[in-house]
């Protein structure tokens, strides 16, 4: 139910550390801490309110080398380091200079999340709703997935002792089927794209059959979606406490970007950064670029669009933070850019040529999209600019056409007349 001045039980304060409330983003309508999702005023999305203790920059370098760090900052309890989890995060900030000069910036850094337990930043968000999940009681752990998400449920839930059930769209990746099925979980492939399966996830919600079920993405979405806070506190701490100038974010629902520029936003409030302009650019691939293309158009409404593309993680025709990036892409003087197949390619290529990172599909997009935009003269080839990959390629082989350089006969004169000397 709506809140008005009542405040919550000593158990949820426990729960969820500095979180006070849920707060619509649209009408401002507060409610308490639940498995919730929208406002029953105006149906505007909810998403969690704080009210933070103190803290600094030598506190969270003293926490665990995960996400737990930032755990004064987040929806979680004191002790969520001691509790059954993944424990992502504090993945690389690579410094990238062989790419940086290879397109003529001055200091360029991939803030590389592959690392994590399940090879997605993907492992960030359920690590959030893992925790709210426990203290809602759920027992089955579910989502509606383009790949990554289905995985990092399925091996969060085992984690943490959950039965799991996660739906995803036929036809996806082999390697993102197989890790999300391979932590014993039950994986669903439903006729249709990411979209016809988030409209299927939530009318399970409200049947009675669905009661006991946590949907990361749906009913547990507003502890979910903080946990891509969590990379914007990574990547400041890794500069040396301070903001990039510029940052390239790929765009699937809008929601990792959203929350990327909210904890931006809270270390400037909480003075653990100086307050300096930076500049946010969305990155999506042609053959699903609803919010590129509404920001090419100077409309604010997103127009859903069907994909195609094969970056299949960021296959979401009707994204729905769209409006929300469209708004920080513009406050922030950035833009929202797409590029095409053929150039998620070679830009998965540029990546792991110059600095070792294979990327997943989503990072071919956004090194692609570094390309376009310093091709154009729109980013600033002076400023601090960090690009973002959020996936490893070996979940996306399907992608990317090599192999061996020859097949020759075991003798130094073979190689030779192979002409490889």
């Amino acid at each position: 139910m709506a809140i008005a001045a009542t405040e919550p039980d000593t158990a949820t304060i426990r729960a969820f550390g500095p979180a006070t409330a849920l707060s619509c983003r649209e009408c401002g309508q507060r409610y308490d801490l639940g498995p919730r999702f929208a406002c029953d005023f105006c149906f505007g999305p909810l998403e969690v309110a704080y009210e933070f203790g103190p803290l600094t920059r030598e506190s969270i370098e003293r926490g665990p080398d995960n996400i737990w760090r930032y755990a004064g900052l987040l929806p979680v309890p004191d002790n969520v380091a001691d509790l059954p989890n993944m424990n992502p995060g504090l993945t690389p900030l690579v410094r990238a200079d062989r790419l940086a000069a290879e397109l003529g910036l001055r200091s360029l850094h991939v803030k590389d999340d592959s690392g994590n337990p399940t090879h997605s930043f993907k492992d960030r968000v359920v690590a959030m709703a893992v925790e709210a999940a426990r203290t809602f009681g759920f027992t089955t752990l579910s989502c509606s997935s383009t790949g990554n998400l289905a995985g990092a449920v399925g091996a969060a839930a085992a984690r943490a002792g959950f039965a799991s059930c996660v739906f995803i769209p036929a036809g996806l990746e082999q390697a993102k089927v197989v890790m999300a099925a391979v932590y014993g979980g039950r994986v669903v492939a439903l006729d249709g794209n990411y979209d016809d399966v988030n409209r299927f996830c939530s009318e399970l919600i409200g049947d009675p059959a669905g009661a006991d079920w946590g949907f990361v993405n749906v009913n547990l979405r507003p502890y979910y979606a903080e946990g891509s806070k969590t990379l914007a506190y990574e990547i400041a701490e890794q500069l040396g406490w301070k903001l990039p100038e510029q940052i390239i974010i790929p765009i699937a629902s809008g929601s990792q970007l959203t929350k990327i520029d909210k904890g931006f936003r809270e270390l400037v409030e909480l003075g653990l950064v100086e307050d300096r302009p930076y500049k946010v650019f969305g990155a999506q691939a042609t053959g699903c670029a609803p919010v590129a293309r509404a920001w090419e158009q100077g409309h604010d409404v997103i127009q859903p669009v069907k994909p195609d593309t094969i970056a299949k993680s960021l296959a979401i025709g009707n994204p729905a933070d769209g409006p929300y990036v469209l708004d920080i892409c513009g406050r922030t003087g950035g833009s929202v850019e797409h590029v095409s197949d053929a150039e998620v390619v070679d830009s998965i290529a540029l990546l792991a040529r110059t600095e070792g990172v294979f990327a997943e599909t989503a990072g071919g997009v956004t090194t692609g999209v570094l390309r376009k935009l310093v091709a154009e003269g729109r980013l600033d080839p002076e400023a601090e600019t960090v690009v973002l990959n959020t996936g490893d390629g070996l979940k996306t082989l399907n992608a990317v056409d090599t192999g061996v350089a020859a097949t020759i006969k075991p003798s130094l004169d073979a190689f030779k007349d192979a002409g490889l000397l």
